[in-house]
């Protein structure tokens, strides 16, 4: 009885059953029983056997040839099997041919749409993401559900589209869909990515319901923002409030934030805890935080043994990181070379490396070895990434080159070029001069400053302030490699002069930009109190000029440490006026921030008289020696 029901009228769907079963997890095993079914006299496929078999033929690259047999038998017009279609070929990485089957569809249904949307998502065709979900508000004959605003944002992550990120916001509460866990987390991460923390926290605050992966999307969202303390309450409260045990992924996202905020002692025992507190081993990942840390802090040495003592063999990411860092403390040449030797070993024809080493050779006057490196790169012809900027307003996007040889290829007209020159010129009044030490030594001065003056995210701000001229409208700006030091003294000038918000995100983080002020200055004045003690024993002070609204903040003394890496993001000194030279009554106001104090409110103090074991001198202002300031530390770093 049992036999007659399966294998007689019932036969076909327990092939597809099986089919269905194998077609994840054994995908020969599922293909070889359709070949079987198709073999048996007396059995027949339906529009149900193929979007079971195609999900095996995804992860065998083969859906062309299942695609053929689909056209034999008469289902290519069936909408089961026409949305599988376009599910395999956008596994397969053929999204022109996912795009011919989902227009060659005589009726879609709101999968087809999906479909096509994930499809143009998941193979970097983001712009087209989008195009085609405006397309399908057009059409209206369905609306979007959760899977379909799971691939919108990150559609919208990817573009930075912060406005059209509020609208699917929006549209959750306005149409009453469930805030769902798996689409909270979501628009957190997108938000985070789209440089609009508040609105990621404001999602957080209202989830119903959250997991380790919400948690986690918001840890690592106010990290990369530069919100690290914030961070690290989370991460504690999640812990101890939330009774969440944290996963390696979660660890990373705590590191990366004791990494943007300077916090040595924190990152290690965050790290020690994984395995010490939690019995797990770190991943390479976690690793790589630390190596990222410990170089961003100017550890550089440690970092370096760190690696070395490392359990497992370090990757190509993580002896670049370690390059970064060298590079970015320039006081070790010797460590940076030997540095990308291991680097060759193991990527040799990554543009990055050779870019950050010329670099360094070029802040340091070494031309001649920055000269072989470029030569090296044209005899393995390794060409340089070229800078690309997005800039998103309102629904449209626009894409900006960075200048040279790829100069025929920018979107943008000379109309742009030329205003951006205009804006160079006037913030040369108000003190800006271009860096030209990464540009090449053999190009005359002119030639050195077209070549970073016509970075891509300058060319992103000349086109938006030409455009645009609403002032309260924040320049969002995605890039897709590191912001040079140029570029970043330009939009400190830039969001001053036109009293405009800019906000970069580039390869590592987010740049924050306001009223002449990055937002390392806004870590001076806010979260001062947060700073490891022990790894910065420092005094800070803010120079108030009476007619400035701005504040110019000094480092007393030099070393490797937070601060140093605040004053390299802050106004040159070279910008600021100099106070041998200035009557004392327009001088203004003095205040020290005092890291090794114990009291509270950010350890504020007098700048008249501080105790102290060891004199600093500060950036060669003459009237500064007039009020030393001192470190109570004598470890200095």
């Amino acid at each position: 009885m049992l036999r007659s029901r399966l294998f007689g009228g019932g036969v076909t769907v327990a092939y597809n059953t099986l089919i269905r079963a194998h077609a994840a997890t054994s995908p020969f095993l599922a293909l070889s029983l359709f070949c079987n079914m198709r073999r048996r006299p007396g059995v027949s496929v339906d529009h149900f056997t193929f979007p079971f078999v195609l999900k095996a033929c995804a992860r065998l690259r083969l859906g062309m040839h299942l695609h053929s047999v689909i056209l034999k038998m008469g289902f290519d017009s069936d909408v089961y099997v026409q949305n599988a279609l376009i599910g395999v070929y956008g596994g397969c990485r053929r999204v022109a041919d996912a795009l011919k089957v989902f227009e060659e569809m005589p009726e879609k249904d709101l999968v087809s749409w999906s479909s096509m949307i994930a499809c143009f998502v998941d193979n970097g065709s983001v712009q087209e993401a989008l195009a085609l979900f405006q397309q399908m508000q057009i059409d209206g004959s369905v609306k979007p559900d959760e899977v379909t605003l799971l691939s919108l944002a990150s559609a919208i992550s990817s573009l930075g589209a912060v406005e059209l990120g509020r609208w699917v916001d929006a549209y959750i509460s306005r149409n009453g869909l469930e805030l769902t866990v798996a689409l909270g987390t979501a628009l957190i991460d997108m938000f985070s990515r789209c440089g609009s923390i508040n609105d990621a926290m404001r999602v957080f605050e209202r989830m119903p319901a959250r997991n380790l992966r919400t948690w986690t999307a918001l840890i690592n969202g106010l990290a990369v923002h530069g919100r690290s303390k914030e961070a690290l309450r989370l991460f504690r409260e999640m812990k101890e409030g939330a009774g969440l045990r944290p996963d390696h992924i979660t660890f990373s996202a705590a590191l990366v934030a004791c990494s943007h905020g300077g916090l040595v002692n924190n990152g290690w025992q965050i790290f020690r805890s994984i395995k010490e507190e939690y019995g797990m081993e770190p991943t390479l990942e976690n690793y790589g935080c630390m190596v990222d840390l410990l170089g961003r802090a100017g550890l550089v040495d440690d970092a370096f043994n760190f690696v070395q003592d490392m359990p497992c063999q370090a990757n190509a990411v993580i002896w670049r990181t370690l390059l970064g860092a060298c590079v970015k403390h320039g006081d070790n040449l010797a460590l940076a070379d030997q540095v990308k030797q291991k680097l060759s070993q193991l990527d040799p024809h990554h543009d990055g490396d050779y870019v950050l080493l010329s670099n360094a050779y070029g802040g340091t006057g070494s031309y001649a070895k920055k000269a072989e490196l470029r030569a090296a790169m044209q005899d393995k012809r390794i060409a340089k990434t070229p800078g690309r900027s997005l800039l998103v307003v309102g629904h449209e996007i626009h894409e900006f080159l960075s200048g040279g040889d790829d100069a025929h290829r920018l979107v943008y007209t000379q109309k742009v070029r030329d205003f951006l020159q205009q804006i160079i010129d006037n913030l040369r009044v108000e003190g800006y001069e271009p860096h030209k030490s990464s540009v090449f030594h053999d190009i005359e001065d002119e030639e050195k400053e077209q070549s970073v003056g016509f970075h891509s995210e300058k060319l992103a701000v000349s086109f938006a302030l030409l455009n645009f001229t609403d002032r309260r409208r924040t320049i969002r700006i995605m890039k897709n490699l590191r912001t040079c030091h140029d570029c970043h003294s330009f939009m400190k000038h830039a969001s001053r002069k036109f009293e405009r918000e800019i906000i970069i995100r580039d390869r590592n983080r987010f740049h924050h930009f306001k009223d002449g002020s990055s937002d390392q200055y806004k870590w001076l004045e806010t979260d001062l109190y947060s700073v490891d003690r022990g790894q910065t024993p420092w005094v800070i002070a803010a120079w108030h000029p009476s007619w400035s609204e701005l504040s110019v903040y000094i480092v007393a003394g030099a070393g490797r440490s937070r601060e140093m890496m605040a004053i390299t993001h802050a106004d040159d000194p070279v910008c600021c006026p100099n106070p041998s030279l200035t009557p004392d009554t327009d001088i203004g106001g003095f205040c020290a921030f005092d890291f090794t104090s114990e009291s509270t409110s950010a350890g504020i103090s007098s700048l008249s008289i501080m105790h102290a074991e060891k004199p600093a001198l500060v950036l060669g202002f003459k009237r500064f020696f007039l009020c030393l300031f001192y470190t109570i530390h004598s470890n200095s770093l």
